[in-house]
């Protein structure tokens, strides 16, 4: 009955130890992939200006080569938080370290962190924060409308009548100076990380608004002006 139970729990413990050697390490281990992603997080603009916290979690894949494959937000808020919790898991293709008889197909979950200024947010509570993020789902159509009126003008298809309510939109949005240099720190930050679609995305979205202040940089690093 001792010989059983010796030779059973042998088993279960081989078991175990090949269920762990089988999952996927990030290099330089889970405190390495801790201070990456806390170094790669450029905090969106919206939500650092609101001081709304949150943990995202994002599901991914790996391949072979440890690069990551459907990534998508599996919980999260709703607002730009998601976004940027994606892009910096996209950011660690390759970092990975993967069993050579690892199943590609398995779904890995890694939560994404958040936490705003602790001076300036201090006060902040949870209402405050739930009211920021419902407004941001508000504000999409609000934001739509100002950079489809600026796409279609560049495009010399724009209703020129309704420049003044697109300005007063822009206005009631804060889609002001203040906020395109910030944004634009936010793309150079992301430019410095060798993630250019993102800071392509930034760039693109200040032109859309109706600033020429990421023109250049849409030239030289995105190809042409959308």
């Amino acid at each position: 009955m001792i010989k059983r139970w010796f030779i059973g729990t042998i088993v279960l413990l081989l078991l175990a130890f090949t269920a762990f050697a089988q999952q996927p390490v990030f290099k330089g281990g889970q405190q390495a992939l801790t201070n990456f992603l806390k170094i790669k997080i450029v905090y969106p603009e919206y939500s650092r200006q609101n001081c709304i916290s949150g943990t995202i979690d994002v599901a991914f894949r790996l391949d072979k080569d440890g690069r990551v494959t459907n990534a998508a937000v599996q919980r999260g808020l709703g607002i730009d938080l998601d976004d940027e919790a994606l892009r910096v898991i996209k950011l660690t293709s390759g970092q990975w370290t993967v069993p050579s008889d690892y199943n590609v197909t398995t779904n890995l979950v890694q939560p994404i962190q958040f936490d705003p200024e602790p001076t300036r947010c201090a006060s902040v509570n949870a209402t405050n924060m739930q009211a920021a993020i419902d407004d941001y789902k508000k504000r999409q159509e609000l934001e739509n409308a100002v950079t489809n009126y600026y796409i279609n003008k560049y495009k010399g298809k724009a209703d020129l009548s309704k420049e003044s309510y697109i300005l007063a939109l822009k206005k009631q949005l804060g889609f002001d100076d203040d906020l395109i240099n910030d944004l634009l720190k936010q793309a150079n930050e992301k430019l410095k990380q060798g993630d250019n679609d993102s800071a392509c995305t930034d760039w693109n979205f200040i032109h859309n608004i109706g600033s020429d202040k990421a023109d250049s940089f849409i030239t030289k690093y995105c190809g042409s002006l959308q």
